[in-house]
């Protein structure tokens, strides 16, 4: 499929679901569906670059994943450490900025260390932004911004839209221009409620592993 460069969205931001359920499809344990999932968006990330798309947002890792086994949740910590240590090189060679969103000190402490050593070394980076949501909540991001606006004394007869949002973890950007979730089901699940509201939305059936370069262009 040609796209024409008008036709390509600023920001995409995506709901990588379905890993899981890809791994019990294909007789595998859960953890090769999470694996196979991070293959999947290293292709799904570089082609947004080659098509030219500006800031790239993809739901990692939710406040509520941190209720699951915890023999799934250290295999996802370190599959995301090591996704960040093996990408490092790439963000700094294409000028990629990454920007980790949510309650980034819960997390163990060498993916936290290495998320603020990559931060600061691509933080001058102006090609592009990935924004990599771990640990994250809709909610919770809007109540930070709330709890640090109430320490900040903010007068509530200057607080406007455009003031609040430089208290959320997208200040500076513009907001999704489409949404795609994937894996048939038909919510946010507390994805970027403020950003969201006058975003496309795309639900794809397939299951995240099974997303293409080609699904993406469609």
């Amino acid at each position: 499929m040609i796209m024409e460069k008008n036709n390509i969205p600023r920001h995409i931001a995506i709901i990588m679901d379905g890993n899981r359920r890809w791994a019990e499809k294909n007789g595998l344990p859960s953890i090769e569906g999470h694996r196979q999932g991070y293959e999947q968006f290293k292709k799904i990330a570089e082609h947004c670059n080659k098509l030219g798309v500006k800031i790239l947002t993809v739901y990692a890792f939710s406040l509520e994943n941190w209720k699951r086994n915890k023999v799934e949740v250290f295999y996802l910590m370190n599959l995301l450490r090591k996704g960040l240590q093996e990408q490092k090189d790439y963000f700094i060679k294409n000028k990629i900025k990454l920007n980790v969103m949510g309650q980034i000190e819960r997390l163990p402490t060498a993916l936290k260390n290495l998320i603020h050593k990559i931060m600061k070394e691509t933080e001058n980076n102006k090609k592009g932004i990935l924004n990599l949501a771990i640990s994250y909540g809709g909610r919770e991001e809007i109540l930070a911004a709330v709890k640090k606006l109430l320490k900040e004394r903010t007068s509530p007869s200057k607080l406007n839209e455009k003031i609040f949002s430089q208290y959320l973890y997208t200040f500076g950007q513009p907001d999704p221009d489409i949404i795609i979730r994937t894996s048939g089901e038909q919510r946010l699940s507390g994805f970027l409620p403020w950003q969201t509201v006058y975003s496309e939305l795309y639900f794809s059936p397939k299951l995240w592993p099974d997303f293409t370069e080609e699904d993406l262009e469609e």
